[in-house]
């Protein structure tokens, strides 16, 4: 296992923008500072070729002019939505940044995806570290917030922590677009796809949760045995017909807070398989939905609709305004705590 950190692109431009190397025999991963964000991991396929299973960017400058896409970064204070941008906590009304269809999402305009972190380097990975000053995006609190990768063998390891002087709401992942057939050059609807989860959380307009909890049974939400993406993704669903595709939150099967398997993906021509195993009650699937050609990627690789998948590992969307949804809310004498890892083989 080894950790090695440079400046990346021009100092004269970026001059606290780092790239971060942690490479074992297995896997060999990039983060930055910008975004405390995944850039790249390169996994070995059946045969033991490397190839990079995340969508990115050869150059820094390309991540800061891309506003839309989230690509490997992590996102708080709010990962996914807030419905009109707004929600009460302890009788006070608080309004947020709105930057979606009216709502609030993943933080708002200028999220923790659009921050230069601290980088430290630890011995098996670097910690991220960023201060969010009350009233940050609309958000209560000053919050103090760390984001450790961590490479172990075949495993990527993300620990979240997180504590504010003020009571607050708070819900973070990391959005990395998959696919494992690697550099995103064809569609993912060919992966096959297990999620640990009996039930869903169903959307209105601009993808917010209706407040159901609705059972995957005999629907196309149903992914309790591993099966290809793309094989009812273009049903006549109402809800896969409001968001494009998949872009839903499943409600993890009960795990007591402990890190446990949430998410399972297999890609037949290479041979690479993916496990997601989290402590977060929910993972927000996206099949790449909204990706529409205008980023051009690693290898000049346009990333078209359905070129990738995200499994957001994360609290529910706009749980401040359900409060039958698992809780949100951050107070002073606690401290936010979750892991979630990616594990890859081959066979």
């Amino acid at each position: 296992m080894s950790v090695e950190g440079s400046v990346w692109g021009s100092e004269s431009s970026h001059p606290s923008m780092w790239i971060y190397t942690l490479a074992s025999e297995q896997l060999r991963v990039r983060v930055t500072n910008f975004g405390a964000r995944l850039v790249s991991i390169e996994a070995p396929d059946r045969h033991g070729v490397m190839g990079d299973v995340v969508l990115g960017y050869d150059l820094p400058e390309q991540y800061i002019r891309d506003q839309t896409t989230y690509l490997g970064a992590s996102i708080g204070r709010y990962a996914n939505r807030i419905a009109g941008g707004a929600f009460i906590l302890d009788g006070e009304a608080f309004h947020l940044d709105r930057n979606r269809d009216g709502n609030t999402l993943h933080g708002g305009t200028q999220g923790f995806h659009r921050r230069m972190w601290s980088p430290r380097p630890t011995t098996s990975g670097v910690e991220f570290t960023l201060e969010s000053e009350d009233g940050d995006m609309g958000f209560p609190g000053n919050l103090r917030i760390s984001v450790h990768f961590t490479l172990d063998g075949d495993r990527l390891q993300i620990d979240y922590t997180a504590s504010s002087d003020k009571s607050t709401v708070i819900n973070l992942t990391n959005h990395a677009y998959f696919n494992l057939g690697g550099d995103g050059c064809a569609t993912i609807e060919g992966h096959e796809l297990l999620l640990n989860a009996d039930y869903f959380t169903p959307v209105g307009p601009g993808l917010i949760p209706t407040g159901a909890i609705s059972s995957v049974a005999e629907t196309p939400f149903d992914f309790n045995r591993m099966q290809p993406i793309g094989r009812r993704i273009n049903q006549p669903s109402e809800q896969l017909v409001r968001a494009g595709g998949y872009d839903h939150n499943w409600v993890l099967q009960e795990g007591n807070q402990q890190l446990r398997e949430a998410a399972v993906v297999y890609e037949p021509l290479s041979g690479r398989t993916l496990t997601v195993a989290t402590t977060e009650p929910g993972i927000q699937f996206n099949s790449g939905n909204s990706l529409n050609g205008s980023c051009v990627g690693r290898r000049n690789v346009p990333y078209t609709r359905r070129r990738s998948l995200c499994l957001e590992t994360q609290h529910f969307p706009d749980s401040p305004n359900h409060p039958d949804f698992p809780s949100t809310v951050l107070r002073t004498d606690e401290v936010f705590r979750s892991t979630t890892t990616y594990t890859f083989s081959a066979h």
